[in-house]
């Protein structure tokens, strides 16, 4: 039998009590799983995985790049703590998903894609599903999108070897970034960066996870 919507919400839940002492959250931000609930997340997977698209665990969506389980989408949109009129820098759009539960949860995202098949259908998928405070790039994550900074936090869905700076740089103080890094299909962390009012940035290492890499396409041949 597939998973539902209903077993998806239930799946992060157990997820979110099996974690606890590790992430510091007994349970996840109500808005969050508000959106988790109301985001249609079959819509971006691709078609003939639209009976996973429930699952908790990540699922291919094509250029070498997935869509992250529902829990991990869950876990740094939460971390992210992301407010009512606030601006998000989000790199690696993927196929739209992690933006779209931004969307519901922030005044507007910006979402920065290296892979351009992928950004450009990643927006039309979005504005057809109605979701329009959001910003679309192609380009280099690790840069950022220096036009809207600052911004009041960052969220990468790609594993960085290191944190890029010109992330850090774009960072409201008070804001957080939250960013998997780790080696290339190897050992990752989840961090949480925080930057205080004086620009000084504390780190706090959340769990293991496994990301594709972010691609710096400025340093990579082709």
């Amino acid at each position: 039998m597939k998973a539902t919507r209903e077993d998806m919400l239930r799946d992060i839940e157990a997820e979110v009590r099996y974690t606890r002492q590790l992430t510091g959250r007994e349970a996840f931000d109500a808005r969050v799983m508000q959106a988790m609930a109301e985001v249609p997340r079959e819509k971006f997977v691709p078609n003939n995985m639209r009976g996973s698209a429930f699952e908790n665990g990540p699922l291919p969506i094509g250029h070498g790049q997935t869509i992250s389980q529902p829990y991990i989408v869950a876990l740094m949109t939460d971390l992210l703590e992301p407010q009512a009129g606030q601006c998000i820098l989000e790199i690696g759009t993927g196929s739209g998903y992690q933006t779209a539960i931004l969307s519901r949860l922030c005044a507007m995202v910006y979402t920065v894609e290296v892979v351009r098949a992928l950004g450009e259908a990643a927006v039309e998928r979005l504005q057809a599903l109605g979701y329009h405070n959001i910003q679309s790039h192609i380009g280099n994550g690790y840069t950022g999108w220096p036009e809207h900074a600052p911004y009041d936090g960052i969220i990468v869905t790609a594993a960085a070897g290191t944190v890029p700076p010109a992330l850090v740089e774009q960072l409201k103080p008070g804001g957080r970034l939250v960013i998997p890094v780790g080696e290339p299909y190897g050992y990752q962390n989840l961090q949480l960066l925080e930057k205080d009012g004086t620009g000084g940035v504390h780190t706090r290492t959340i769990l293991g996870v496994a990301f594709v890499p972010l691609v710096d396409r400025e340093n990579t041949a082709g």
